[in-house]
């Protein structure tokens, strides 16, 4: 066993493409888990190197092993999967974790996205989902169950809108957000007036109270900001 870590660990410091990668599973359920493992390995390209039903041990086989990826369940004793994930993001550990969950809810969704987790799988679905989610957590992009894609809009709009709020964009009335869109595109004073079919000088008012709203000062300052932003209009 000693030599099959050893040699885990010197194949990740080649940094070289393998056909299998490893990965821990983890849940209090051992009927759950093995179906869990034989989807897994059944696509040739990952190995299941260890499994546990509790997250202590899990937390010490991630330590211990350091795979590739965890697959943890939320709910284990003696710690869950979400606490197991934030110990391995504070300690900074390479693996990449992903959250085996029965809820749908927005609360649990959410505890999870807070921990920093790229991974969260509806258990129902796992066995549909798990190698997706293994191939883009490894590729460093993030997976979410497609029944819970409501709850990651539902969060980046929260978050566009938290944004808008400390940048101050909420305040600007349809028309200035406009204005402000045509900035961002480096559009001249003439050229917003012309399309929006007002005066220069009216453009020219509108850019005043922009800056007056959102702090803006300097030169090329509102030019700045309305291509920094450009997403957001």
């Amino acid at each position: 066993m000693k030599r099959k870590i050893s040699a885990m660990k010197s194949t990740s410091r080649r940094k070289q493409p393998y056909p299998r990668r490893s990965v821990i599973i983890a849940d209090d359920h051992p009927l759950f888990r093995k179906g869990l493992k034989d989807f897994v390995t059944s696509s040739g390209e990952y190995e299941v190197v260890a499994e546990s039903s509790d997250g202590e041990e899990a937390l010490r086989l991630i330590k211990q092993l350091q795979p590739a990826a965890a697959i943890l369940d939320i709910n284990m004793p003696r710690l869950d999967g979400i606490a197991v994930a934030k110990e391995v993001i504070r300690q900074k550990m390479k693996t990449e974790i992903v959250i085996l969950t029965m809820y749908e809810d927005a609360e649990h969704f959410e505890l999870a996205m807070d921990a920093g987790i790229t991974g969260y799988l509806l258990k129902d679905s796992a066995a549909a989902d798990v190698v997706a989610c293994l191939k883009s957590v490894l590729a460093g992009k993030s997976y979410i169950s497609p029944m819970l894609s409501g709850h990651l809009m539902k969060r980046s709009l929260k978050f566009v809108k938290g944004l808008e709020k400390r940048l101050g964009i909420d305040s600007l009335t349809a028309t200035e957000r406009k204005v402000l869109e045509m900035i961002s595109k480096s559009k001249s004073t003439r050229e917003i007036a012309a399309e929006m079919f007002v005066s220069p000088k009216t453009v020219s008012a509108h850019r005043s109270n922009i800056c007056a709203k959102l702090g803006i000062h300097g030169t090329n300052a509102l030019l700045k900001f309305a291509i920094e932003h450009k997403d957001m209009y």
